[in-house]
């Protein structure tokens, strides 16, 4: 886990007590809830979460003058993908809940968008390639969607959800050996 680019960092911290079963029931009910693939996923949106909000804190710690060249930096990226609103203060991202950050993936757009039954086909949709944002087809289910692209996302016009569930299985007949 070096500086090598061959040997890149860890994305996430594990949380401090893993047997708290209140944060235990909490996680999986936020697994759930959008799909994730496994806890790591949850544990790279809370890491990035805080690294935001410690930016945010580190901001409010400056003085007047420098404060009011650095802060409209963050709340532009933040506006853009979404986050946080146009006319939002440095309040609104730390009020930022990881449910905020975790609304803002490609698999969460697509299941409100296209009213997916599960986040776990969802998921299934955008891995397999069936997703397209404008011109081209994004396979990453945490790909953060930003705003100018919301309107832009769509399903490839190859993929019929209907058509692949009124499909009769066909029965496959296998030859018994003659005795």
């Amino acid at each position: 886990m070096g500086d090598h680019p061959k040997n890149s960092r860890k994305m996430w911290r594990k949380p401090k007590r893993p047997l708290n079963y209140d944060l235990l029931n909490e996680e999986l009910h936020v697994l759930g809830t959008f799909g994730l693939k496994n806890k790591r996923e949850l544990w790279k949106a809370h890491t990035e979460l805080s690294r935001i909000r410690n930016q945010a804190r580190s901001l409010l710690a400056l003085t007047q003058d420098v404060r009011s060249t650095k802060e409209p930096i963050l709340m532009k990226s933040l506006t853009r993908v979404g986050l946080v609103k146009e006319n939002s203060t440095l309040d609104d991202v730390l009020n930022l809940k990881v449910t905020d950050f975790l609304s803002r993936r490609l698999q969460t757009f697509i299941q409100k968008k296209e009213s997916i039954k599960s986040p776990y086909l969802a998921r299934q949709i955008v891995v397999h390639g069936h997703v397209m944002i404008g011109d081209r087809v994004v396979t990453v289910p945490s790909y953060t969607v930003k705003v100018e692209e919301e309107d832009q996302i769509h399903l490839s016009p190859e993929l019929d959800l209907n058509k692949a569930k009124q499909q009769p299985v066909q029965e496959v007949k296998t030859e018994q050996p003659a005795e």
